[in-house]
């Protein structure tokens, strides 16, 4: 019988965090790569210190994607996160381009060829997770602390109340009260945001958020009893990747669901759809949500498993979490039969050959709206009434 009373923490960190700038320009350069050629193939990583940043990868794209479009792609996402510090600015960053062609030994286990279809990007295994505590079917931990950091980058960007006082870096972390098995209360709050006022101490900032925070959870979850850590450590002007280096693919738990579901281990940012580690999971969680969308559990977690240019996954398995009303097998077999999980069918069913991924790169790749031109199309439940025919 699982826990019914407990308490669970999930962090998430902005846009503007040294890691996120970071997967927002690879995820800037798979666009563009998808953008001019559907078929690109893009392994794209970053690395961004102070006033530096370097991109490095393999690619098989068109010729007029060169190093300088690359550079001003890159700038563009620096400016569009608010970055114009004397240690990280979007005009003056050293910007360094080291992008290869992809390996032949890679693509001829990938392409099709033949009556070969196309194969897994890479071996592993990809997970998607979806559960009833938020109208996005999402854990309330990850859910609430990915949306205090966006109604504040939108304040911050807008300038409003305050808010303009605020850096592009932060973090925070919701700590969530469960009772009887439902999320109830947030018991403790972090919120740890860039400044630009050296004066501003941690209750000016505490003035500032506050309103957006209290606005942002479900009412009556933040009571007296609520613990508030506001910048504890106290001034936080240094920030971004002028205080921190940051990486490509560094923050795939914030990515996902805040631990409380597994995790394949793979990054999403930087890489094309056919790798699997990417679309793979977007198929999963697909999978999942509309299983609990369906009204077949209250949670589910699937996993799907692939080796390197195979087409057919190696094996699919679902936990319902003793929420569900069907057998675990007998779901297995049907989510094979309504979705073709191999590569190019995960690409074709959720449309994922398009310039949709650089809006993935902050504040979760799940748990989205799904957007008119395909973006967070995984977010969909528009298999929810096929299941349930086939399972009734």
């Amino acid at each position: 019988m699982p826990r019914q009373n407990y308490l669970f923490t999930s962090e998430s960190v902005s846009e503007g965090h040294p890691d996120k700038v970071c997967d927002r320009v690879s995820d800037t350069v798979v666009d563009a790569y998808l953008a001019a050629m559907p078929e690109a193939r893009v392994a794209c990583e970053t690395l961004a210190t102070t006033n530096r940043v370097v991109i490095a990868g393999e690619v098989r794209g068109p010729a007029s994607i060169d190093n300088d479009r690359i550079v001003d792609l890159a700038r563009g996402a620096i400016r569009d996160i608010g970055y114009e510090q004397d240690g990280f600015h979007w005009q003056t960053a050293d910007i360094a381009v080291y992008l290869h062609a992809q390996s032949a030994d890679i693509a001829q286990g990938v392409d099709a060829s033949g009556n070969k279809d196309e194969g897994a990007g890479d071996q592993g295994m990809m997970f998607g997770f979806a559960c009833d505590e938020t109208p996005d079917l999402m854990p309330a931990p990850i859910f609430y602390a990915h949306k205090i950091l966006e109604d504040l980058a939108r304040a911050r960007k807008g300038k409003v109340n305050g808010a303009g006082a605020l850096g592009p870096d932060a973090k925070s972390q919701v700590t969530v009260r469960y009772a009887g098995g439902k999320p109830v209360g947030v018991t403790q709050i972090v919120l740890s945001t860039q400044h630009f006022d050296e004066a501003l101490t941690s209750d000016d900032i505490r003035a500032i958020v506050e309103p957006y925070i209290r606005k942002t959870l479900p009412e009556g979850w933040i009571t007296n009893e609520t613990v508030w850590h506001v910048n504890p450590t106290g001034k936080f002007v240094i920030g971004g990747p002028d205080g921190d280096c940051g990486l490509t693919g560094r923050k795939i738990i914030v990515d996902t669901y805040g631990g409380a579901a597994p995790h394949g281990g793979g990054a999403f940012s930087g890489k094309d759809p056919t790798k699997v580690d990417r679309s793979a999971a977007y198929a999963a969680r697909y999978l999942a949500k509309n299983v609990v969308a369906a009204g077949l559990a209250r949670r589910c977690s699937i996993q799907v498993a692939y080796a390197i240019g195979v087409a057919k996954p190696l094996s699919i398995y679902a936990d319902l979490y003793d929420t569900g009303e069907v057998a675990e097998e007998r779901l297995e077999a049907v989510l094979m039969e309504i979705m073709d999980l191999s590569p190019r069918g995960i690409r074709t069913h959720l449309s994922l050959n398009r310039p949709i991924y650089a809006r993935t790169s902050a504040y979760g790749h799940f748990g989205r709206q799904p957007d008119a031109d395909g973006g967070f199309s995984w977010e969909r439940t528009d298999l929810a009434e096929s299941l349930r025919s086939a399972l009734s």
